[in-house]
């Protein structure tokens, strides 16, 4: 019984100012702590996009130096072989002689 005449009755101004207060500071600590996590929802995400982006360049160049390896092993090994075999012809044509 006491506590709903306590409810019931008139609060002095100044605790309602109080509570006001109280609720606008609450209210602005939670949007503060909603702008804080969706700023660090999109730097993670900008995190994860450039790492990303780093990978698919990386292989990229992976394989653009594998191909150019390749491609220059092959005239090597052409070279090489073009200067053995005419070493091995001029060797057999000398002994013909």
């Amino acid at each position: 019984m006491q506590d709903e005449l306590e409810r019931s009755a008139p609060m002095p101004e100044n605790d309602i100012q109080e509570r006001i207060h109280g609720l606008e500071t609450a209210q602005a600590v939670q949007t503060a702590t909603q702008a804080g996590a969706e700023a660090t929802q999109s730097a993670a995400m900008a995190g994860m996009t450039s790492t990303q982006a780093a990978a698919h360049a990386g292989t990229w160049a992976t394989m653009a130096a594998g191909a150019a390896g390749l491609i220059v092993g092959i005239f090597l090994g052409l070279a090489i072989g073009r200067r053995s075999c005419e070493r091995s012809w001029r060797a057999q044509s000398w002994r013909r002689l």
